[in-house]
């Protein structure tokens, strides 16, 4: 690995976009299934890493689907955040803002108290052990509706421990934005950020949607909105993030390669985009790869892979004050790392 690479690595990283499901490792998943005594299409690690390969977007939806529901006690998403966060701290990873899919786990029985209670549990063991911060989005899952969503906001109500913002998430495709309108609104008025997913599997339309019907302040992805630059002006105008995942998006077809994903045209048109992992273990990668990957392929240098990471800090939801804190201590790591690796 090349100077360069290893200062890659060291970068202080923030992460936007990533679900805790997908962030599973795959012998957790094995240790899942034993747990929960299921039959499942896998026996070992290597079993695993050939069942997470996708012919497109609907395909990995239902992979998804049966890893989900391989989670079959609450406290098991202890152990499960707790790993996510020792991943991305290996990273040099600061702050994540992890989602959640509860309606996925209550569906199947779970209680949303308890969840939450050992999510938070994973978060406050990671903190400690690894000086991580986390805050927490429930994705409300369009496929099952705005009722269903409209419930999953009661229960927040109920219990917002770390929990920041909504988002939907699911089969964009087959559930557009418009009728969660209601839904967000009430958000809003909860005092959650407003987050959905948009321009995935489905064309700049869908993210029209998402910003005209929903208000939401970030996109997750939003890859198709290169097809429209009256959306991409209208993304920089009214500074809406584009939370991107660039190996995601290679993996289930949604870009054809990374060479030709949009990120880097969108940051040169100064786009508030981020870089993520999406799901870490279910697409094999991490945030140090996701950098790595940008700076091979679309020839993103240090001092742009540092300005995408100030980006996602400054657009995170994290604290105002928090924020300033952690915008100093970057700056310093930031500064102490170039100064060494010109040494070089």
């Amino acid at each position: 690995m090349s100077n360069i690479e290893v200062l890659i690595k060291a970068l202080p990283k923030v992460e936007q976009h990533i679900h805790i499901v997908g962030a599973t490792r795959p012998d957790t998943l094995l240790w899942l299934v034993e747990e929960g005594g299921l039959k499942r299409p896998f026996k070992t690690v290597k079993d695993v890493r050939r069942y997470f390969r996708y012919n497109d977007f609907p395909h990995f939806i239902n992979v998804y689907k049966t890893v989900f529901k391989c989670i079959t006690r609450e406290d098991q998403f202890e152990r499960i955040t707790y790993e996510m966060l020792e991943d991305d701290a290996r990273c040099n990873v600061r702050y994540v803002e992890a989602s959640f899919s509860a309606p996925d786990h209550v569906r199947q029985g779970l209680d949303y108290p308890l969840l939450l209670d050992a999510i938070n549990r994973g978060v406050s063991q990671a903190q400690r052990d690894f000086n991580i911060l986390c805050n927490l989005r429930i994705d409300l899952v369009r496929n099952y509706g705005p009722n269903m969503a409209m419930q999953v906001l009661d229960w927040i109500e109920e219990k917002r421990e770390n929990v920041v913002s909504v988002d939907i998430g699911g089969s964009e495709e087959r559930f557009p934005p418009k009728p969660f309108g209601r839904v967000y609104q009430r958000a809003r008025e909860m005092g959650l950020h407003l987050v959905a997913h948009a321009g995935e599997a489905a064309g700049p339309e869908s993210i029209w949607d998402a910003i005209n019907y929903l208000n939401v302040e970030h996109i997750g992805h939003g890859v198709t909105s290169k097809q429209s630059p009256k959306l991409v002006s209208h993304l920089l105008q009214q500074g809406i993030v584009l939370e991107m995942c660039p190996t995601s998006n290679v993996k289930t077809g949604a870009v054809a390669s990374l060479s030709r994903h949009p990120i880097r045209e969108l940051f040169e048109k100064g786009v508030t985009v981020t870089v993520n992992t999406d799901d870490p273990s279910m697409f094999n990668t991490s945030m140090d790869n996701e950098y790595l990957q940008l700076h091979r392929h679309l020839g993103f240098t240090v001092p742009e892979l540092f300005q995408l990471t100030v980006k996602a800090l400054d657009s995170s939801f994290m604290g105002e004050t928090q924020k300033t804190q952690m915008r100093k201590s970057f700056v310093k790591d930031y500064r102490r790392l170039m100064d060494h690796g010109h040494e070089h």
